[in-house]
């Protein structure tokens, strides 16, 4: 098996794409926004309040690595932290009014690009590999060294 037939080899290279798309997206539109910055902001919207722990179980991302995000965000004055009152080692993350204008400003752009991603694929193609990507993440979630929460994967199952 030649590595252009290889799973890894392709979700990586599938990655690589959607990754330029969305930058190129967001760059035609003057945003300097991150997939990653993204996924954060609007997980933070939904949550209000959040703590980082949680966010990084809510978006699969590592703790350390994720802290680092929302110091540039919050350096950019789109999060606002405060010290939980349940846990004062705990901080609470909020929007701030530019991080929810930011968000509404991308959130369409970040919308249209999704198909491009799957250029060449019909639109059955697409809901197809879709569910297939849905499938094999839950199943090798807790292969990841930052699984998605047990919690989201159970809001994230179909009815």
């Amino acid at each position: 098996m030649t590595i252009y037939a290889m799973p890894g080899h392709l979700i990586r290279r599938l990655n690589q794409i959607s990754v330029a798309l969305f930058m190129d997206r967001m760059a035609q539109i003057g945003i300097k926004l991150t997939p990653v910055q993204f996924a954060t902001l609007t997980t933070i919207r939904s949550n209000p309040g959040l703590d980082q722990a949680s966010l990084a179980g809510l978006i699969a991302y590592d703790r350390a690595t994720l802290g680092k995000v929302i110091d540039r965000l919050a350096a950019r004055g789109l999060v606002c932290r405060t010290i939980s009152a349940q846990d004062r080692r705990a901080k609470c993350l909020r929007l701030t009014a530019a991080g929810q204008e930011l968000l509404e400003t991308a959130h369409p752009h970040v919308e249209a690009v999704q198909p491009e991603m799957l250029a060449g694929l019909s639109a059955k193609e697409q809901e197809q590999l879709i569910a297939l990507l849905k499938k094999t993440t839950d199943a090798g979630n807790a292969l990841s060294r930052a699984p998605l929460a047990a919690a989201t994967q159970d809001q994230l199952k179909p009815a």
